[in-house]
């Protein structure tokens, strides 16, 4: 895979419980793309994966949501896991970190049980997402419209409702990831060429022009 991503930064936002499968291989797909990763959790140490109910690895943790800001990273990722989420919607610096992701209009990825983040930070408000099928109604009751589809993107907001979306849910998440980059460089690159008007540099009609000595063709007597 080509390193579409070399250079930028990915917050993956995870705490005990998360559904292991739902961390590594988007974590996996990203660093292939050539993007660093970090992980962030609630608290400094490791946190504790599952496959399914049974425990799985435990993972270290780069960076507490203390620590960090969305201005940090291009983008954010939200894996699953019933308890993971579960527990980060109750921490309102977590909640303020997906909101502010959001708010930025930076790249956010959510899938399975993830997405009850997103509805914590009441920002799935007029937009069609999708997830693990018991969140939808927490959806609709937040304003948002649920699909059933294994991947769906509304703007820069990218959702999926279970490990078997995996495949989708990556490929997508890179390549949203890569285009919200270009899109970035773009408007950069615009706002370089075509610079906005100075507002000092727009002088009215009288500019230089000394008090007492206003030019009036009007005024003048006929010859």
């Amino acid at each position: 895979m080509a390193e579409t991503l070399k250079g930028k930064k990915v917050a993956v936002l995870a705490t005990d419980g998360v559904e292991q499968v739902e961390l590594t291989k988007p974590i996996q797909a990203l660093r292939d793309a050539g993007a660093q990763v970090e992980l962030i959790s609630l608290k400094p140490g490791t946190i504790q994966g599952l496959n399914h109910l049974d425990k799985g690895d435990t993972f270290p943790v780069d960076k507490t949501v203390s620590e960090v800001s969305a201005a940090d990273y291009a983008a954010l990722v939200l894996p699953g896991g019933v308890a993971n989420p579960d527990t980060l919607r109750t921490d309102e610096k977590a909640v303020q970190l997906v909101r502010d992701f959001i708010e930025s209009d930076k790249p956010v990825a959510a899938i399975c049980h993830g997405p009850w983040l997103l509805v914590e930070a009441d920002v799935v408000r007029g937009r069609t997402i999708t997830s693990w099928p018991s969140l939808r109604t927490d959806i609709r009751n937040a304003g948002g419209e649920w699909v059933d589809k294994p991947a769906q993107v509304d703007q820069k907001l990218l959702t999926s409702r279970k490990p078997e979306d995996l495949p989708a849910f990556c490929s997508k998440l890179v390549g949203m990831i890569g285009s919200a980059i270009e899109d970035t460089q773009l408007d950069r690159s615009v706002e370089m060429t075509f610079p906005a008007s100075d507002p000092l540099a727009v002088q009215s009609p009288t500019a230089g022009i000394s008090p007492g000595k206003h030019r009036d063709v009007e005024s003048r007597p006929s010859p």
